[in-house]
């Protein structure tokens, strides 16, 4: 079973870890969520002595990680780099963000790649049409599978033992009161995603918030990822989302599908 914590650092198959790592990553956790901070902060949400967050961030200087202004530290653009290398390694990269922009611009909407790493939905790619507002799903954003409408369309294309091990793992965590909570309720929304080839998100991942996604996958049935829309719910209809803007995500999933396949 899986054993990922919310700090990103995986257990190896035995159950073990490295402590040291596990502490860097409880720092490298807490400056993305503070910006900025100093040692006796880090030190205080931490539980780590002083000396130990100091010596880590040192190391992590050392690999340009973390730098350091006056008593502060934050976290440096190398983490932007390697991010920036990991999304140029997925396959099709450049027809993907080809195909974002073509639905972005049809649309006026969001558009919007997303994979799965480690049980969560992780926004890879993203295009604002002209009527494109903000939410919550930037680029590398990480959501819990279920919350989302790309979620569910890769889940949909999961064997079911493999979606219950993510149960088993991450439970069912509610973002808004029309989060799916259940393992009924969300099998059965898979039922119906696989039969109408399409996933909706209702105001699940955040209120206000609409979007239907539809699944990519290789000629192998790999999960590649999966296209979705998004928008605030006053304009985007359910009947929009299930004929015309579903239509046009199916129309660009098959164009790159085929063109990944002949590539």
């Amino acid at each position: 079973m899986e054993n990922t914590g919310d700090n990103g650092c995986e257990a190896s198959d035995d159950g073990r870890t490295l402590k040291s790592l596990e502490r860097s990553f409880a720092i490298i956790s807490e400056l993305k969520e503070r910006e900025v901070a100093g040692v006796t902060e880090l030190a205080n949400a931490t539980g780590l002595s002083k000396g130990s967050v100091h010596k880590h961030l040192a190391t992590l200087r050392a690999g340009d990680f973390v730098t350091k202004d006056d008593r502060a530290y934050r976290l440096g653009l190398r983490f932007l780099d390697i991010g920036a290398d990991v999304r140029n390694q997925i396959e099709g990269n450049t027809l993907i963000q080809e195909k974002l922009r073509e639905l972005a611009e049809e649309t006026g909407e969001t558009a919007q790649f997303t994979v799965r790493e480690h049980g969560r939905a992780v926004v890879l790619y993203r295009e604002t049409g002209m009527q494109g507002v903000f939410s919550k799903g930037r680029v590398g954003k990480r959501f819990h599978i279920h919350h989302t409408a790309a979620g569910k369309a890769m889940l949909a294309q999961m064997p079911r033992e493999e979606v219950q091990r993510l149960i088993d793992t991450y439970g069912l965590t509610a973002a808004t009161e029309n989060t799916i909570t259940t393992e009924t309720a969300l099998f059965d929304e898979l039922d119906k995603v696989r039969k109408q080839g399409f996933a909706i998100n209702e105001s699940e991942s955040t209120r206000g918030l609409r979007a239907v996604a539809v699944p990519i996958v290789d000629s192998d049935e790999n999960i590649l990822g999966a296209f979705a829309i998004a928008g605030p719910a006053h304009r985007l209809k359910h009947e929009q989302l299930e004929n015309e803007i579903s239509d046009l995500i199916h129309r660009s999933v098959n164009e790159l599908e085929l063109n990944l396949a002949h590539s």
